[in-house]
């Protein structure tokens, strides 16, 4: 029987601390090498809350996996802002291109409830709403709109 460990860490920087060496103390196995394989995965998230899944079975070997960062992370990270407005109705914090919101759609592919990449970049979209980023110099919902219309066919196909 496998002991499965699950955290949230910042990308490249998971120390022994916590939370995850009183996770894994217990489980008799070496924390620091986990912590290198954990900052060795997770290099190219710097920066950007990443789940961590770790498996550990009964002789003491473990496996690392790493997951997608949240969709905002992912777009705070591309509109190199720290965080989502106050007031995303007023508040206009930064501009997504739609090539990134394709790009973050397909990372987050397989963590979505869309069947195709159409509907997964209005996810992301939809998800500029809550945190006053403007898409292609528009109001999320006008971005939307123009979406459904087909204006980015092109964009999504490449």
């Amino acid at each position: 029987m496998a002991d499965v460990v699950e955290v949230l860490v910042s990308g490249g920087k998971a120390t022994a601390g916590p939370p995850i060496g009183p996770a894994l103390g217990p489980l008799g196995i070496n924390v620091k090498a986990v912590v290198d394989e954990i900052n060795k995965k997770t290099s190219e998230f710097n920066g950007m809350q990443v789940p961590v899944t770790i498996e550990v079975d009964d002789k003491k070997n473990f496996t690392v996996t790493v997951g997608i960062p949240p969709t905002t992370a992912l777009i705070k990270k591309e509109v190199h802002i720290e965080k989502g407005s106050p007031e995303p109705n007023l508040k206009v914090v930064g501009d997504l291109p739609m090539q990134a919101a394709v790009r973050i759609a397909r990372m987050k592919a397989g963590d979505m409830l869309s069947y195709d990449l159409k509907n997964a970049v209005k996810e992301v979209v939809g998800t500029c709403v809550s945190m006053g980023v403007n898409v292609e110099g528009k109001r999320p919902k006008e971005a939307l709109a123009e979406i459904d219309a087909g204006t980015y066919d092109a964009v999504l196909a490449q």
